[in-house]
């Protein structure tokens, strides 16, 4: 006989591990207890050698999805005169243990709230040991109901005996609930009224044309019928969301395969227990409304993850299921907003009295080259921890300014937050505050030391600047940060790289605006060894809302003034070159994104953005992929290093598009040319260094056609090359970039 004691870190609380531990000791005949504790789990297991072998052996093999085993120690301590196995109270103290994310609904939950005999048919709050929610709930550790806001619904008998039952998939199910003991679904008609039947309220609702906003795991949608053209356009002028494409959910996959195209990545994405939207491409005959997307191809398409959501996707086929915010404000998640803000957009709301205690967007994906890349990481992923090697200390990187994400690196897991939008939103700098202090507290994360942007007026930054004095502040360069991003979460520590960096705007060490990096060097640090030949911003920010003024200046440099005048008449444009002349609100930038919304008003497909990376998106989209040949940078080696050159390539687009050559066309030519940019630096950049390995980051690269294209042509010129995976090559990964600079800094 033997007794051991067990301590297990990872992934292991409200993901049913202690449940599966308690069922392999019994199982085993073994006695002992498990526990939940702040680290993770600890058991304490006795008796027969092979009995307990086999125990440890099954522990790391089968352990519950989504349950993940980071770390086991094994102690023999003395026996004890016990003859049971029991799931002891929680044992609390500083947390080390992680958090589980949100998780989709599992098929048998699924399966119940379906079956008209079964008690929770239509429950729509139904949850298991397996599936529902997680950190959107949590308020504490260790994750005990007590700690979640399931603590003002006490169990019934019925799901108290389901909970004590060690043969029940809700055996320990700290959120469990029914319709008996649990929150409650009420449809509010016009925010007033509560209907009788909440669903037939809702289908009747929807079949009008009207907009209902719903309570989702991490905040409220707003939904109308994806096939009704004008709901849609309803939901557009409401919203104040003029181009953006919406979001769909569809009922099941075979409803996916009816309207978009599917590959087998795709399908296993959409499926996951995260449940992201993931944006596919839409088959020809797409039956959902055309304002849906508008102009683009494809479609952000997720699958009900949660129970209302499957309740509600009964009667529909695919409905719109979009953020329940205002144009770019962020996702309402509190009760008392929802009635107070959401009236503005919606006509009903159906929604329920479970607390949520967090906000949390869906995560969106896209497959490129066979390897999901998220977009926005958030439901489904956050707070899971990413992998921060050799880091000892605790960091906190703030992130950048938009599509900010922070990041709380504790030891080798950094725990980067979920989407938290624009800072220069009040709303936004508020939760984003609130959310840094809860991270701080929920994960005992005292900051050793704070990383930020280079940029002296990111709210980020004048958040980081509190800490100054009382620990050390290390501020990291934006487009090092998206280098060091994929360096990190790749394992390159200590690995020099090349990095070709593309991005729309990035505070550069020279204090211009930075976008079309050439760099290289380690997770550390990096030197500039190239960008793209920088060209005036006239009328400073208002030209990324208007690519026209970006299209005169490009053409200014390399037609001529003449040239750019004629193709912009009027008083306006005279103006804007004289204040650039003069330097007078026209910073230089070298940023690849600004180049692209200049070539796509240049051509005429866009000269007015509503969102960030329109213009880029929609010049993708009218690539004609069958057509021949490509434009040309020309790159010279200055003291600067080596720069992109871009004024031939304008001038032979302008020569084209006068002489009647199809967008299409253009489109395709100049990304082509980007693509050979790409392959001419780095060989520059390798002649000089011999340095064989590659990295791609920064918004750009959301370009699936650049990604798939760069990686595969340097692939066969024999260099390894990595791009963002697990966290966003946009500006929601460089928090994650910044703390692991920050990290190698400090050692």
């Amino acid at each position: 006989m033997k007794r051991y004691v067990v301590t297990v870190n990872g992934m292991v609380q409200g993901v049913g591990f202690r449940p599966f531990v308690y069922h392999l000791a019994t199982a085993l005949r073994l006695c002992g207890f498990v526990q939940n504790t702040a680290d993770g789990v600890c058991a304490e297991i006795q008796g027969s050698d092979t009995a307990c072998t086999s125990f440890l052996l099954q522990l790391k093999e089968n352990a519950p999805p989504p349950a993940h085993i980071e770390s086991l120690s094994v102690i023999k301590i003395p026996l004890r005169d016990e003859h049971a196995f029991a799931i002891l109270p929680s044992r609390e103290g500083e947390t080390n243990t992680q958090i589980s994310p949100d998780t989709a609904i599992c098929p048998e939950c699924a399966n119940e709230i379906a079956d008209e005999t079964n008690r929770r048919y239509r429950y729509a709050l139904t949850n298991c040991t397996r599936c529902g929610p997680r950190f959107t709930i949590v308020k504490n550790m260790p994750y005990d109901r007590k700690n979640t806001s399931l603590a003002d619904f006490p169990m019934c008998d019925v799901c108290r005996a389901e909970y004590e039952n060690p043969h029940n998939r809700r055996f320990h199910a700290q959120p469990n609930a029914c319709a008996a003991c649990g929150p409650k679904v009420k449809f509010y008609e016009k925010f007033q009224n509560i209907a009788q039947d909440p669903y037939l309220s809702f289908v009747q609702a929807i079949h009008k044309g009207e907009i209902v906003a719903i309570k989702g795991i991490g905040g409220f949608h707003l939904s109308c019928d994806a096939a009704n053209e004008e709901a849609v356009k309803l939901l557009r002028k409401r919203k104040l969301r003029y181009d953006k494409p919406f979001a769909v959910m569809m009922r099941d996959i075979q409803t996916v395969q009816k309207h978009c195209f599917l590959t087998k990545e795709e399908q296993v994405l959409l499926l996951s227990p995260q449940t992201p939207i993931v944006l596919l491409k839409k088959k020809p005959a797409c039956a959902i409304a055309p304002s849906v997307t508008l102009t683009n191809q494809r479609i952000g398409v997720m699958l009900p993850y949660a129970p209302l959501q499957c309740i509600c996707m009964e009667f529909f086929e695919a409905l719109i299921m979009t953020s329940g915010n205002l144009s770019d404000r962020p996702m309402v998640y509190l009760d008392d907003e929802a009635f107070s803000l959401l009236p503005r957009v919606a006509d009903h709301i159906l929604t329920h009295n479970r607390p949520i205690v967090r906000r949390m967007d869906d995560s969106v994906a896209m497959v490129v080259n066979s390897v999901p890349r998220l977009i926005r990481r958030a439901r489904g992923y956050v707070p899971e921890p990413l992998p921060l090697q050799g880091n000892t200390r605790v960091i906190l990187a703030v992130g950048p300014q938009q599509k900010n994400t922070f990041c709380l690196a504790k030891g080798e897991h950094g725990l980067l937050s979920g989407h938290m939008g624009d800072l220069r939103d009040i709303d936004t700098s508020a939760e984003y505050v609130h959310e840094m202090d809860s991270y701080i507290q929920l994960f005992d994360g005292i900051p050793e030391a704070v990383a930020c942007d280079l940029h002296p007026d990111y709210v980020s930054t004048a958040y980081a600047s509190r800490y100054q004095g009382s620990i050390p502040i290390f501020p990291i360069q934006h487009h090092h940060a998206h280098f060091a991003s994929v360096l990190a979460e790749h394992n390159l520590q200590d690995h020099p790289a090349i990095g070709m960096i593309f991005d729309g705007t990035g505070y550069g060490e020279d204090g211009t605006i930075w976008g079309g990096e050439l760099l290289f060097g380690t997770v550390r640090e990096s030197k500039r060894m190239g960008h793209l030949d920088p060209f005036p911003l006239l009328g400073g920010e208002q030209a990324i809302r208007e690519p026209w003024r970006i299209a005169l200046s490009l053409l200014d440099m390399a037609c001529g003034r003449e040239t750019a005048l004629s193709r912009y008449p009027g008083q306006e444009a005279p103006l804007l070159l004289q204040a650039g002349d003069q330097h007078v609100n026209a910073p230089l930038t070298s940023s690849m994104g600004r180049l692209f919304d200049g070539v796509c008003a240049i051509i005429g497909v866009k000269t007015h953005v509503t969102y960030e990376g329109q213009a880029a998106i929609e010049l993708q989209q009218i690539m004609d992929s069958t057509a021949k040949g490509s434009y040309h940078f020309e790159l010279h080696t200055h003291s600067g290093g080596v720069i992109f050159h871009w004024q031939s390539l304008i001038r032979a687009l302008l020569l084209d598009h006068q002489a009647g050559v199809s967008p299409g066309v253009l489109s395709a030519r100049f990304h082509r040319a980007v693509v050979e940019l790409m392959q001419m630096a780095v060989s520059v950049l390798y002649q000089q260094t011999g340095c064989t390995t590659v990295v791609l980051s920064g918004g750009v690269f959301q370009n699936d056609y650049l990604l798939e294209q760069g990686l595969q042509t340097l692939r066969k010129q024999g260099y390894l090359v990595y791009s963002n995976e697990k966290i966003p090559a946009n500006d929601g990964g460089i928090a994650f970039g910044q703390a692991a600079a920050a990290s190698h800094r400090m050692r």
